[in-house]
């Protein structure tokens, strides 16, 4: 990959892991966790549809609700699971964690970034504390 900025890194949605290190987690860890972290506590699976293929995505992501409102940290950037959902403008979350919400299944309208460094405190607790260093990915619970 060279000098390259990798394209999940911008300035809006900084990466907190280098970019070759991006790449040999989404290799060669991101299949077992994938596996896993649909059934551990915190833990959410997006549905979305591909931007350009259309083809139906499920990704695995740290969930953090207060309220109506789902926030989502974005460590690895602006991944595609984000575009996806930004472009769509909706989508749906299989809330795995917790013992009042596991396998509900929600739609997320108004999908958003919030910046590194912003104020949000309609945002959980655990996102405002992301917001330190990343990025974070914000939308309304609408069922």
């Amino acid at each position: 990959m060279g000098s390259r900025k990798h394209p999940n890194d911008t300035p809006e949605t900084p990466m907190l892991l280098p970019g070759k290190v991006e790449d040999l987690v989404n290799e060669y860890f991101a299949p077992f966790a994938n596996a896993t972290a649909k059934k551990l506590p915190f833990f959410g699976v997006v549905k979305h549809l591909g931007r350009t293929s259309g083809k139906t995505y499920e990704t695995p992501v740290s969930t953090f609700r207060r309220g109506d409102v789902l926030a989502i940290g974005l460590v690895h950037g602006k991944t595609n699971w984000v575009k996806n959902v930004l472009a769509a403008g909706e989508a749906e979350v299989k809330l795995a964690g917790g013992v009042r919400t596991r396998g509900q299944v929600v739609r997320i309208t108004n999908p958003r970034i919030v910046p590194v460094g912003a104020d949000a405190p309609e945002l959980p607790k655990r996102a405002q504390g992301l917001l330190r260093r990343s990025a974070v990915f914000a939308a309304d619970i609408t069922v």
